[in-house]
């Protein structure tokens, strides 16, 4: 089990860490509830479609974890443990479920979504909850 302490030596300094880690957290419950539940009706005509709905998940949370975790191993623990995810997302949906269906290139959408929200490391955006926090919380 990870200890708070630890945990919060690994986020940036937030006045409140725990509503930030809270929403990272929520963010993955709901990728898997979605994973899982029979797949909404869309009346879009859209072939693979669903590949743009798996990348921008994975980029939020990815982008998310940038933007809570203090240090790069925060950001490529977050990444690695993202495309984990999706890989057994994959398998739930092939093994678990009836109306849905694995499928690889579900996987590469989500680790190239990984990979875009990682980028945000890359520019002055990863302190935008850090400035957000500070304006709420003051």
């Amino acid at each position: 089990m990870i200890q708070t302490s630890a945990l919060r030596t690994a986020l940036r300094e937030f006045r409140r860490p725990g509503l930030w880690l809270g929403i990272w957290w929520f963010g993955w419950l709901l990728c898997v509830v979605l994973s899982l539940v029979h797949p909404p009706r869309i009346d879009v005509e859209l072939p693979d479609g669903d590949k743009i709905g798996h990348f921008l998940a994975y980029a939020v949370l990815s982008a998310w974890a940038v933007m809570i975790f203090a240090r790069r191993r925060g950001h490529w623990w977050a990444a690695l443990s993202l495309v984990l995810l999706g890989v057994v997302m994959e398998l739930a949906q092939g093994t678990l479920t009836s109306d849905r269906m694995m499928d690889g290139r579900d996987v590469v959408a989500d680790a190239l979504g990984v990979l875009f929200g990682q980028m945000l490391a890359l520019s002055k955006a990863q302190n935008f909850l850090q400035r957000c926090d500070l304006r709420a919380f003051g």
